[in-house]
Protein backbone atom coordinates (compact mmCIF):
# COMPACT_ATOMS: atom_id res chain seq x y z
CA UNK A 1 0.00 0.00 0.00
CA UNK A 2 1.40 3.39 -1.00
CA UNK A 3 1.65 6.00 1.71
CA UNK A 4 1.50 9.62 0.60
CA UNK A 5 2.29 12.26 3.17
CA UNK A 6 0.27 15.44 3.59
CA UNK A 7 3.43 17.34 2.64
CA UNK A 8 3.62 15.47 -0.67
CA UNK A 9 -0.05 16.16 -1.40
CA UNK A 10 0.48 19.82 -0.54
CA UNK A 11 3.47 20.02 -2.87
CA UNK A 12 1.51 18.40 -5.71
CA UNK A 13 -1.36 20.83 -5.22
CA UNK A 14 1.03 23.77 -5.12
CA UNK A 15 2.70 22.58 -8.33
CA UNK A 16 -0.68 22.28 -10.07
CA UNK A 17 -1.60 25.78 -8.96
CA UNK A 18 1.79 27.05 -10.13
CA UNK A 19 1.34 25.43 -13.55
CA UNK A 20 -2.13 26.92 -13.85
CA UNK A 21 -0.78 30.39 -13.12
CA UNK A 22 2.28 30.16 -15.37
CA UNK A 23 2.65 31.69 -18.83
CA UNK A 24 -0.43 33.85 -18.38
CA UNK A 25 1.15 36.81 -20.14
CA UNK A 26 2.22 34.67 -23.08
CA UNK A 27 -1.24 33.12 -23.46
CA UNK A 28 -3.43 36.16 -22.75
CA UNK A 29 -5.72 37.13 -25.59
CA UNK A 30 -5.75 40.67 -26.93
CA UNK A 31 -9.12 42.34 -26.36
CA UNK A 32 -10.42 45.76 -27.33
CA UNK A 33 -12.00 48.54 -25.30
CA UNK A 34 -14.00 51.27 -26.99
CA UNK A 35 -12.69 54.57 -25.65
CA UNK A 36 -14.45 57.67 -26.99
CA UNK A 37 -14.36 57.01 -30.75
CA UNK A 38 -11.73 54.30 -31.19
CA UNK A 39 -10.55 50.94 -29.92
CA UNK A 40 -7.71 50.41 -27.46
CA UNK A 41 -6.03 47.00 -27.27
CA UNK A 42 -5.57 45.46 -23.84
CA UNK A 43 -4.93 42.17 -22.07
CA UNK A 44 -6.23 41.18 -18.66
CA UNK A 45 -5.08 38.22 -16.57
CA UNK A 46 -4.28 37.18 -13.02
CA UNK A 47 -6.20 37.46 -9.78
CA UNK A 48 -6.59 40.12 -7.13
CA UNK A 49 -6.96 43.88 -7.11
CA UNK A 50 -6.61 45.36 -10.62
CA UNK A 51 -3.32 47.04 -11.50
CA UNK A 52 -3.36 49.00 -14.75
CA UNK A 53 0.15 49.19 -16.21
CA UNK A 54 1.41 51.96 -18.50
CA UNK A 55 4.26 51.20 -20.88
CA UNK A 56 7.62 52.70 -21.83
CA UNK A 57 8.56 54.84 -24.83
CA UNK A 58 7.92 52.78 -27.98
CA UNK A 59 6.51 49.94 -25.89
CA UNK A 60 3.70 47.61 -26.98
CA UNK A 61 1.75 44.78 -25.36
CA UNK A 62 4.55 42.40 -26.30
CA UNK A 63 7.62 44.36 -25.20
CA UNK A 64 6.97 43.47 -21.54
CA UNK A 65 8.95 40.60 -20.06
CA UNK A 66 6.24 37.94 -19.64
CA UNK A 67 7.93 36.42 -16.60
CA UNK A 68 7.69 39.71 -14.73
CA UNK A 69 4.01 40.08 -15.62
CA UNK A 70 3.28 36.48 -14.62
CA UNK A 71 4.81 37.05 -11.19
CA UNK A 72 2.77 40.22 -10.63
CA UNK A 73 -0.36 38.40 -11.83
CA UNK A 74 -0.02 35.81 -9.05
CA UNK A 75 -1.42 38.35 -6.60
CA UNK A 76 -3.00 41.02 -8.80
CA UNK A 77 -5.25 41.30 -11.83
CA UNK A 78 -2.83 42.64 -14.44
CA UNK A 79 -4.14 44.95 -17.15
CA UNK A 80 -1.70 46.01 -19.86
CA UNK A 81 -2.68 48.06 -22.88
CA UNK A 82 -1.38 49.74 -26.02
CA UNK A 83 -1.60 53.52 -25.96
CA UNK A 84 -3.95 55.03 -28.52
CA UNK A 85 -2.19 55.03 -31.88
CA UNK A 86 0.39 52.45 -30.76
CA UNK A 87 0.59 48.72 -31.46
CA UNK A 88 -2.87 47.24 -31.93
CA UNK A 89 -4.73 50.36 -30.74
CA UNK A 90 -6.41 52.83 -33.05
CA UNK A 91 -6.50 56.62 -32.76
CA UNK A 92 -3.52 58.86 -32.01
CA UNK A 93 -1.09 58.97 -29.11
CA UNK A 94 -2.26 61.66 -26.64
CA UNK A 95 -0.10 64.77 -26.49
CA UNK A 96 -0.55 65.55 -22.78
CA UNK A 97 -0.15 63.64 -19.55
CA UNK A 98 -3.67 64.68 -18.54
CA UNK A 99 -5.06 62.95 -21.62
CA UNK A 100 -2.93 59.88 -20.97
CA UNK A 101 -4.16 59.72 -17.37
CA UNK A 102 -7.73 60.11 -18.58
CA UNK A 103 -7.23 57.24 -21.01
CA UNK A 104 -6.41 54.96 -18.08
CA UNK A 105 -9.59 55.95 -16.26
CA UNK A 106 -11.65 55.41 -19.40
CA UNK A 107 -10.15 51.95 -19.79
CA UNK A 108 -11.08 51.27 -16.16
CA UNK A 109 -14.60 52.55 -16.85
CA UNK A 110 -14.93 50.20 -19.83
CA UNK A 111 -13.85 47.30 -17.60
CA UNK A 112 -16.27 48.47 -14.88
CA UNK A 113 -13.43 49.04 -12.43
CA UNK A 114 -13.91 51.87 -9.95
CA UNK A 115 -10.70 51.82 -7.91
CA UNK A 116 -7.41 50.34 -9.02
CA UNK A 117 -3.66 50.35 -8.54
CA UNK A 118 -1.57 51.96 -11.25
CA UNK A 119 1.94 51.08 -12.39
CA UNK A 120 4.14 52.61 -15.06
CA UNK A 121 7.58 52.11 -16.54
CA UNK A 122 9.65 55.01 -17.92
CA UNK A 123 7.27 57.21 -19.97
CA UNK A 124 4.52 55.16 -18.37
CA UNK A 125 5.91 56.03 -14.94
CA UNK A 126 4.96 59.62 -15.60
CA UNK A 127 1.49 58.52 -16.66
CA UNK A 128 1.11 56.54 -13.45
CA UNK A 129 2.02 59.58 -11.36
CA UNK A 130 -0.28 61.92 -13.27
CA UNK A 131 -3.14 59.45 -12.98
CA UNK A 132 -2.57 59.36 -9.23
CA UNK A 133 -2.60 63.15 -8.90
CA UNK A 134 -5.40 63.90 -11.37
CA UNK A 135 -7.68 61.09 -10.17
CA UNK A 136 -6.84 60.53 -6.49
CA UNK A 137 -10.25 59.08 -5.65
CA UNK A 138 -9.68 56.19 -8.05
CA UNK A 139 -6.03 55.24 -7.51
CA UNK A 140 -5.28 53.05 -4.50
CA UNK A 141 -1.50 52.74 -4.82
CA UNK A 142 1.13 53.66 -7.39
CA UNK A 143 4.25 51.87 -8.62
CA UNK A 144 6.82 53.81 -10.66
CA UNK A 145 9.55 51.85 -12.43
CA UNK A 146 12.51 53.88 -13.67
CA UNK A 147 10.90 57.26 -14.16
CA UNK A 148 11.48 60.55 -12.38
CA UNK A 149 9.04 62.88 -10.69
CA UNK A 150 7.66 65.83 -12.58
CA UNK A 151 9.38 69.18 -12.15
CA UNK A 152 13.08 70.00 -12.20
CA UNK A 153 15.46 67.03 -12.16
CA UNK A 154 19.17 67.83 -12.00
CA UNK A 155 20.58 64.82 -13.85
CA UNK A 156 19.59 64.66 -17.51
CA UNK A 157 19.27 61.68 -19.83
CA UNK A 158 22.62 60.43 -21.13
CA UNK A 159 23.20 60.67 -24.92
CA UNK A 160 23.69 56.90 -25.24
CA UNK A 161 20.04 56.31 -24.37
CA UNK A 162 18.76 58.56 -27.14
CA UNK A 163 21.24 57.13 -29.64
CA UNK A 164 19.95 53.59 -29.19
CA UNK A 165 16.38 54.51 -28.33
CA UNK A 166 15.74 56.36 -31.58
CA UNK A 167 17.04 53.67 -33.94
CA UNK A 168 14.81 52.12 -36.60
CA UNK A 169 13.41 48.73 -35.66
CA UNK A 170 15.61 46.91 -38.18
CA UNK A 171 18.73 48.44 -36.62
CA UNK A 172 17.93 47.59 -33.01
CA UNK A 173 20.09 44.74 -31.73
CA UNK A 174 21.05 43.01 -28.52
CA UNK A 175 23.67 45.62 -27.61
CA UNK A 176 21.05 48.37 -27.93
CA UNK A 177 18.80 46.41 -25.59
CA UNK A 178 21.64 46.17 -23.07
CA UNK A 179 22.43 49.89 -23.33
CA UNK A 180 18.79 50.91 -23.02
CA UNK A 181 17.59 48.65 -20.23
CA UNK A 182 20.51 46.92 -18.52
CA UNK A 183 24.03 47.61 -17.22
CA UNK A 184 26.56 47.03 -20.04
CA UNK A 185 29.52 46.78 -17.64
CA UNK A 186 27.97 43.95 -15.63
CA UNK A 187 28.20 40.37 -16.91
CA UNK A 188 25.34 39.45 -14.59
CA UNK A 189 23.18 42.14 -16.16
CA UNK A 190 24.16 41.15 -19.69
CA UNK A 191 23.26 37.52 -19.00
CA UNK A 192 19.90 38.61 -17.61
CA UNK A 193 19.36 40.75 -20.71
CA UNK A 194 19.81 37.71 -22.95
CA UNK A 195 17.31 35.66 -20.95
CA UNK A 196 14.78 38.49 -20.89
CA UNK A 197 15.15 39.09 -24.62
CA UNK A 198 14.53 35.39 -25.30
CA UNK A 199 11.36 35.44 -23.21
CA UNK A 200 10.03 38.54 -24.93
CA UNK A 201 10.87 37.21 -28.40
CA UNK A 202 8.31 34.39 -28.08
CA UNK A 203 5.47 36.81 -28.83
CA UNK A 204 7.09 40.02 -30.04
CA UNK A 205 6.10 41.48 -33.42
CA UNK A 206 8.56 44.28 -34.20
CA UNK A 207 6.26 45.55 -36.95
CA UNK A 208 3.97 46.85 -34.21
CA UNK A 209 6.73 48.77 -32.40
CA UNK A 210 6.42 52.47 -33.34
CA UNK A 211 9.31 53.98 -35.28
CA UNK A 212 7.88 56.74 -37.47
CA UNK A 213 9.30 60.10 -36.42
CA UNK A 214 5.89 61.79 -36.27
CA UNK A 215 4.76 59.17 -33.76
CA UNK A 216 7.93 59.38 -31.68
CA UNK A 217 7.58 63.15 -31.52
CA UNK A 218 4.16 62.70 -29.92
CA UNK A 219 5.88 60.82 -27.08
CA UNK A 220 8.11 63.86 -26.52
CA UNK A 221 5.27 66.40 -26.68
CA UNK A 222 4.52 66.47 -22.90
CA UNK A 223 8.16 66.88 -21.82
CA UNK A 224 8.19 70.67 -21.45
CA UNK A 225 4.98 70.70 -19.42
CA UNK A 226 6.27 67.88 -17.21
CA UNK A 227 9.42 69.85 -16.41
CA UNK A 228 7.48 73.08 -15.86
CA UNK A 229 5.04 71.34 -13.49
CA UNK A 230 2.43 74.11 -13.40
CA UNK A 231 0.19 71.88 -11.29
CA UNK A 232 2.91 71.73 -8.58
CA UNK A 233 2.55 67.96 -8.35
CA UNK A 234 6.17 67.60 -7.26
CA UNK A 235 5.46 69.75 -4.21
CA UNK A 236 2.21 67.84 -3.67
CA UNK A 237 4.25 64.77 -2.74
CA UNK A 238 4.73 66.43 0.66
CA UNK A 239 1.05 65.96 1.53
CA UNK A 240 0.25 62.95 -0.65
CA UNK A 241 -1.60 60.14 1.12
CA UNK A 242 -1.45 57.60 -1.70
CA UNK A 243 1.33 55.03 -1.13
CA UNK A 244 3.99 55.17 -3.86
CA UNK A 245 6.73 52.66 -4.60
CA UNK A 246 9.59 53.70 -6.88
CA UNK A 247 11.91 51.01 -8.25
CA UNK A 248 15.02 52.05 -10.15
CA UNK A 249 18.26 50.60 -11.42
CA UNK A 250 21.40 52.05 -9.85
CA UNK A 251 22.71 53.04 -13.29
CA UNK A 252 19.65 54.20 -15.20
CA UNK A 253 20.99 56.36 -18.04
CA UNK A 254 17.52 57.63 -18.88
CA UNK A 255 15.96 58.63 -15.53
CA UNK A 256 18.73 58.74 -12.94
CA UNK A 257 17.69 57.40 -9.54
CA UNK A 258 19.67 60.25 -7.95
CA UNK A 259 16.90 62.63 -9.00
CA UNK A 260 14.61 61.05 -6.41
CA UNK A 261 16.94 61.64 -3.46
CA UNK A 262 16.03 65.30 -2.80
CA UNK A 263 12.35 64.33 -2.76
CA UNK A 264 12.43 61.28 -0.51
CA UNK A 265 12.52 63.06 2.86
CA UNK A 266 9.77 65.43 1.71
CA UNK A 267 7.42 62.65 0.57
CA UNK A 268 6.19 60.59 3.55
CA UNK A 269 4.16 58.12 1.44
CA UNK A 270 7.04 57.40 -0.98
CA UNK A 271 9.30 54.34 -0.83
CA UNK A 272 12.36 53.84 -3.04
CA UNK A 273 14.10 50.58 -3.95
CA UNK A 274 17.38 50.70 -5.89
CA UNK A 275 18.38 47.55 -7.76
CA UNK A 276 22.13 46.80 -8.04
CA UNK A 277 24.06 46.48 -11.31
CA UNK A 278 20.91 47.46 -13.17
CA UNK A 279 19.85 50.01 -15.75
CA UNK A 280 16.51 51.27 -17.05
CA UNK A 281 14.75 47.88 -16.86
CA UNK A 282 15.37 46.32 -13.43
CA UNK A 283 12.08 44.42 -13.59
CA UNK A 284 13.35 42.62 -16.71
CA UNK A 285 16.71 41.89 -15.08
CA UNK A 286 15.21 40.77 -11.76
CA UNK A 287 11.64 39.76 -12.72
CA UNK A 288 10.96 37.54 -9.71
CA UNK A 289 12.54 39.81 -7.12
CA UNK A 290 11.04 43.01 -8.48
CA UNK A 291 7.58 41.48 -8.79
CA UNK A 292 7.93 40.23 -5.22
CA UNK A 293 8.61 43.75 -3.97
CA UNK A 294 5.65 45.05 -5.95
CA UNK A 295 3.26 42.35 -4.74
CA UNK A 296 4.26 42.93 -1.12
CA UNK A 297 3.77 46.67 -1.53
CA UNK A 298 0.42 46.42 -3.29
CA UNK A 299 -1.03 43.87 -0.92
CA UNK A 300 0.34 44.87 2.50
CA UNK A 301 1.13 48.60 2.61
CA UNK A 302 -1.72 50.69 3.97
Amino acid sequence: MAIVSLTTISNIQAQKASNKDSNLAEKAQTQYATIVDHQVAYRKFGKGTPVIIANRFRGTLDTWDPLFLDQVAKENTVIIYDYSGIGDSKGELPLTMKDQATEITKLADFLKIDKFNVMGWSYGGWIAQYTMFYYPSRVLKTVVIDANAMGKNEIAMQPAFAQSGMKANKDLGFEDNVILFFEPKSEVSRAAARKSEDRIAKRLDMNKVPEKMETLQRFFAPNAAIAEDKENFRAAYATLKTPVLVISGDNDISFAVDNWYPLIRKAPSLQLIVMPDAGHGPHHQYPDLTAGYINTFLNTVK
